[in-house]
């Protein structure tokens, strides 16, 4: 039986260029990957981007209504059978679709691997990624750092260059003026707390 992985860490930790790299290991030994992700990670469009500059197009993407299993079964049907899945920003993932990758992994016997962020910018968990948590055959955490040099493990969000902490919880990174950083919770608390003395002096 093969199974489902989640990888996931803190923004610019590497998550699409270890996809990217692991697509090339496969493709190096003749063996065929599908890529997927959701169309609400609308950075680099149908493309999963890496910040080093690496990019690459997508084989599905899906939209939070479509049935993963039955969009693999029909790609596979049509292209032929396939030897890995790799799933990028899956935090965007609604709950269904992590339970479908499930099944593809276990009825299909496809190593199905995940990508994406544990928590948010508010330390709140996303749709995708709580479930992963807790169906996962195997959990993995990619690591950076904060610019302090501690371990990263939070996401602060800035906007025009300013760290917030209010607003919805899906706002893409490089659009409308909005930005990520890996931050220890050490830096982090310090930030939120810089954040609500602002706004407490403005009211």
């Amino acid at each position: 039986m093969s199974k489902l992985y989640f990888r996931y860490g803190a923004m610019n930790c590497g998550k699409s260029t270890n996809l990217l790299q692991v697509a090339h290991n496969y493709e190096e030994r003749g063996m065929k990957i599908l890529i997927i992700k959701p169309k609400t990670d609308t950075k680099g469009g149908n493309k999963v981007v890496s910040r080093l500059g690496v990019t690459r197009q997508v084989d599905l993407l899906l939209d939070g209504e479509e049935n993963v299993l039955e969009k693999v079964s029909q790609y596979i049907k049509e292209n032929g059978n396939i030897d890995c899945i790799l799933g990028d920003e899956v935090q965007f993932f609604k709950k269904h679709q992590i339970d479908e990758l499930f099944e593809i992994a276990v009825t299909l016997n496809i190593p199905t691997i995940c990508y994406g962020l544990r928590t948010d910018f508010q330390m709140n968990g996303f749709e995708g990624s709580e479930r992963l948590l807790l169906l996962a055959h195997s959990l993995e955490e990619l690591k950076t750092i904060c610019k302090c040099g501690k371990k990263a493990l939070l996401n602060g969000r800035l906007i025009n260059g300013k760290f917030v902490f209010e607003g919805e919880q899906i706002a893409i990174d490089k659009e409308d003026n909005v930005e990520y950083e890996a931050l220890c919770p050490k830096c982090f608390f310090l930030y939120k707390e810089q954040y609500e003395k602002g706004r407490n002096k403005d009211e």
